[in-house]
């Protein structure tokens, strides 16, 4: 029995090793589209006791849920003065509770907060804090239907996520986090918003990360970071943040998770592979974009004249710099293809060349017959076996190299098809199949 060997297509093989790197990334994409989808978790909102029924109901509009999608909170003063009494000022504290959150515990991408309304707090500051109290990922939406200071939201937050989560925060953790929320707050009348936020954080990062617990050496670290930032702070200052700083040096924190939220806050780009695992399970309904419920907030419920900010601003603000700077170069679907052909050791140039060299085999095959020991390749014993058919090299198209084109089957009408009845053709050898 004669053997029979499949010869692919120059032409085929080039599509079959093009688009194996868009599959592989095909592949990579849904599995995380799949996890994507199985990390749901409650979400949970708190309303302002002193709101009316009015406010109440379009605190739910603004933050584009209903009473019954979520669980609801009422968070009253008391429940402020447990954490804020001896920390803030009773002119910070209030005798009333308008400020409401909305909050949805994650899995990965660090602490994302959106505010409005809040007029002493920033979106940086609540972020920032949350991790001191010993979240490490989940969105917030924290706001009021009218202008307040906003100090009492992280009360809020706090409970909101531990009913959400299940899990319970440290209460000293707690008290340290309002503690730095109160501290950053002061020190942004002075220096402004942005510039304390930024200062707070910088100290902190280096505190946790570095393990710093002794007084001089986080002092040191403060006047650094200050005078790095052209700011200028008094004493007492200070002694206050470092007070601070020691507070939140006896706990014990995550550095990675710390790092990620903080990369947030300065508005650094995720990578490329996230942003692709983002855009697909986004298109493909695979979940929420970056921001979850943030991104669900309707902010012409609370009027024109809002004062909202949030910690994606500033990532939004990169990436699109970045594509605007970015025109001329590779396309998305190219980079994915590319980071697979790398892989598999394929790149442009050699398609580019692997085509031109295709064309013009082509041409040069027109006006010529196929030469006969192109269609018989020699067998594993050196002698010349025909190409799955016994149908002589002469009797095919002679503007066909392949013997499978044109419509012949590479078989003689009378001839058995060596690979019908559950025969391979030979017993010593399967299909063989060949690329360039």
């Amino acid at each position: 029995m004669r053997k029979f060997k499949l010869e692919v297509p120059q032409r085929a093989s080039r599509c079959i090793k093009k688009s194996l790197p868009v599959f592989m990334a095909a592949t990579l994409i849904a599995g995380s589209m799949s996890m994507t989808a199985n990390a749901d978790s409650a979400k949970v909102v708190t309303l302002g006791a002193n709101l009316s029924d009015e406010q109440k109901s379009s605190m739910y509009e603004y933050f584009g849920t209903t009473a019954d999608e979520v669980d609801t909170i009422e968070v009253t003063n008391q429940d402020e003065r447990k954490y804020m009494e001896g920390i803030a000022s009773e002119a910070q504290i209030g005798k009333k509770t308008y400020s409401c959150s909305y909050v949805e515990p994650t899995q990965k991408g660090g602490i994302q907060v959106k505010v409005a309304n809040l007029t002493f707090v920033t979106s940086s500051m609540i972020a920032s804090t949350l991790l001191t109290s010993g979240v490490e990922n989940c969105n917030v939406v924290a706001a009021s239907p009218i202008e307040v200071s906003g100090t009492g939201a992280l009360t809020g937050i706090m409970m909101a996520y531990e009913s959400a989560s299940g899990e319970e925060l440290s209460e000293e953790q707690k008290a340290a986090a309002t503690e730095e929320l109160v501290t950053t707050g002061e020190l942004a009348d002075d220096i402004g918003q942005q510039q304390a936020s930024d200062l707070m954080n910088q100290v902190k990062q280096e505190v946790i990360e570095e393990n710093l617990t002794d007084e001089g050496k986080i002092e040191d670290t403060v006047k650094s970071n200050a005078k790095k930032a052209g700011v200028e702070l008094t004493d007492e200052q200070i002694a206050q943040i470092v007070s601070l700083m020691q507070n939140i040096a006896q706990y014990d924190y995550d550095v990675k998770a710390l790092q990620k939220t903080l990369e947030n806050l300065e508005g650094k780009e995720e990578g490329f592979f996230s942003k692709l695992v983002s855009t697909f399970t986004g298109f493909f309904g695979g979940g929420d974009d970056k921001g979850g419920i943030i991104n669900s907030t309707n902010d012409k419920i609370l009027g024109d004249n809002a004062v909202i900010d949030s910690t994606l601003d500033g990532l939004k603000d990169k990436v699109s710099k970045n594509e605007v700077s970015s025109d001329n170069e590779e396309g998305f679907f190219d980079k994915i293809a590319n980071f697979f052909k790398g892989i598999f050791g394929g790149n442009k140039t050699e398609d580019a060349a692997d085509d031109t060299t295709e064309d013009t085999a082509s041409e040069n095959n027109t006006d010529e017959a196929a030469p006969e020991d192109a269609l018989t390749p020699q067998g594993t014993d050196g002698s010349e076996e025909p190409v799955g058919s016994d149908t002589p090299a002469d009797a095919l198209d002679e503007d066909s190299e392949d013997p499978l084109q044109n419509g012949h089957d590479g078989y003689d009408e009378d001839s058995e098809d060596p690979l019908q009845n559950g025969h391979d053709g030979d017993t010593d050898s399967d299909v063989t199949s060949e690329t360039e």
